[in-house]
C-alpha cells in the first residue's frame, strides 16, 4: 500500500493528478494559503461553480471542475478551525478527510493530491493533523483498489517532515 502514496514538497496547483483537494472555508469562495492559490490558478470559472453549490459545511467537501489547472477536479475539504482540541476538532478534521475521499471514489478518481488541511491560518496543530490525514488515508487505501496514488503536497518543509514522520509511523 505504501507504494500508492507520496509526501512532495511543492505547489499544490501544479499537481498532474485527477483531483487536488483544497483546504476551504465554509463559503467555498476562495481564501488565502491553499484555496487562495488555487482559486488564483483555476481561474474565475471556478469561484462562478463554486457559488452554485452554496457552501459546504465544516468536515465537508464539494467537488467541481479544475479548470485552468492541471487537475480535472477540485475538491473543495472544509476542515476545522483549532479551538483548544475541546471542540471536536480532531473528528471534524478526520471527517473532511472522508468527505473528501468519499468524493473520489464516487467519481473514480485513480490520483489524488492532498495539502495539510487546517494546519495554515486555521492553526491546527500539524503533528496531530498529519496523523489524521495519514490514518485516513490509509482507511480509504484499504478499500477503494481503484484509487492508485495519493500525494500529500506540502508547501513548506515543515509539513513534509511531519508528512513523512506519519506515513512512516502509519504504513511501517
Amino acid at each position: 500500500m505504501l507504494d500508492r502514496v507520496k509526501v512532495i514538497q511543492g505547489d499544490i496547483t501544479k499537481q498532474t493528478v485527477d483531483a487536488i483537494v483544497n483546504a476551504a472555508n465554509t463559503t467555498l469562495l476562495g481564501g488565502g494559503g491553499v484555496d487562495g492559490a488555487i482559486h488564483r490558478e483555476a481561474g474565475p470559472h471556478l469561484v462562478w461553480e463554486c457559488r452554485k453549490l452554496g457552501g459546504c459545511p465544516t468536515g465537508g467537501a464539494r467537488i467541481t471542475k479544475g479548470y485552468y489547472l492541471p487537475a480535472k477536479h477540485v475538491i473543495h475539504a472544509v476542515g476545522p478551525i483549532w479551538q483548544g482540541g475541546t471542540c471536536g476538532e480532531d473528528k471534524l478534521l478526520a471527517r473532511a478527510y472522508r468527505s473528501a475521499f468519499e468524493l473520489v471514489e464516487q467519481h473514480g478518481i485513480t490520483s489524488v493530491a492532498l495539502p495539510a488541511i487546517s494546519t495554515g491560518a486555521y492553526r491546527f496543530p500539524l503533528d496531530r493533523a498529519t496523523r489524521i490525514a495519514v490514518r485516513e488515508t490509509r482507511s480509504c487505501l484499504e478499500r477503494n483498489l481503484t484509487l492508485k496514488l495519493v500525494h500529500f503536497v506540502c508547501y513548506e518543509r515543515p509539513a513534509y517532515d511531519a508528512y513523512v514522520a506519519a506515513v512512516a509511523e502509519t504504513f511501517g
